[in-house]
């Protein structure tokens, strides 16, 4: 008897813990997403779930979404040594169509804490974590080609890894959430689990670019744990997704807009609350 009651409530919480997967999975899918037209082949998405409705919380979401390989415009990385810019201040030097925060960064001193090369410049390298070895978020990179094209990469294991990455562009960043369609081990440490305003990049079928941002810290967006992040990049279609710098760094900016998320660092449900940042993501027009 004891048997067949456990049984019963084995069946009862993971019929409930699918029916949860699927009812997020379909919220996302089905949201009426607001769509605005950036230019050819670039769009803008953006929704605001409420009532509880996505992961049990109330979630804002918003992201471009853009082909790899198209002729009029390219994805670039922009950064400083030391120095800390606003997003917007970023974008808006290098005339960006859209642009989101990049890596994990010395919030003190400037200047990233991950492996950084702009134009084939290293701008920042690791700096060590415990007993000289890479932290989490210099375990996987973005990386762009001399055309402009977006790839995500996976470290090897070997130390001078970076030494072997040729793209003129590169980002150390991380955890890998997704690599080929396969879903990446996360920890359960608080970092994971906890929900936060959130960057990603993530590449999607038939050669799109994912560039998204989650708020979070508020009453109305909770933000989100990476495996949260994780289901929402497969759930839009990524078969590849990265997690960059997130909390009060998560910014995403549109030419003609600005800022079109709801930066946490000033604490307020605005567009005003920009974190400065180490560097950025962008896309920009082909010269």
């Amino acid at each position: 008897m004891v048997r067949y009651l456990l049984s019963i409530v084995l069946f009862l919480f993971f019929t409930s813990f699918g029916n949860a997967q699927y009812y997020d999975s379909v919220c996302v899918v089905n949201a009426p997403w607001k769509v605005e037209k950036l230019g050819p082949k670039v769009k803008l998405y953006h929704y605001h779930f409420t009532n509880g409705k996505l992961f049990k919380a109330n979630q804002h979401i918003s992201f471009i979404v853009a082909k790899n390989k198209r002729a009029w415009y390219e994805f670039a990385m922009a950064a400083e040594p030391r120095q800390l810019r606003t997003v917007s201040d970023f974008a808006g030097q290098y005339e960006a169509i859209g642009a989101i925060n990049g890596n994990f960064f010395d919030m003190k001193n400037g200047g990233a804490v991950d492996f950084t090369k702009v134009n084939g410049d290293v701008i920042n390298t690791n700096k060590p974590g415990k007993n000289g070895k890479p932290e989490f978020h210099q375990k996987a990179a973005v990386v762009i080609d001399d055309k402009g094209s977006i790839g995500i990469k996976k470290w090897d294991g070997l130390v001078n890894w970076d030494e072997w990455l040729k793209e003129p562009h590169v980002m150390f960043t991380g955890p890998l959430l997704l690599l080929d369609r396969q879903i990446e081990k996360l920890d359960s440490n608080s970092f994971n689990v906890t929900r936060h305003p959130r960057t990603a990049v993530g590449i999607a079928k038939r050669g799109k670019v994912i560039m998204l941002v989650v708020d979070g810290r508020h009453t109305n967006s909770a933000g989100m744990s990476l495996f949260e992040l994780t289901k929402v990049m497969r759930w839009l279609g990524c078969v590849s997704a990265i997690n960059l710098d997130g909390g009060g760094s998560s910014t995403l900016w549109v030419k003609g807009k600005g800022v079109v998320n709801y930066p946490s660092d000033n604490k307020k449900w605005d567009h005003e609350g920009e974190r400065k940042v180490a560097n950025i993501l962008y896309l920009k027009k082909r010269k």
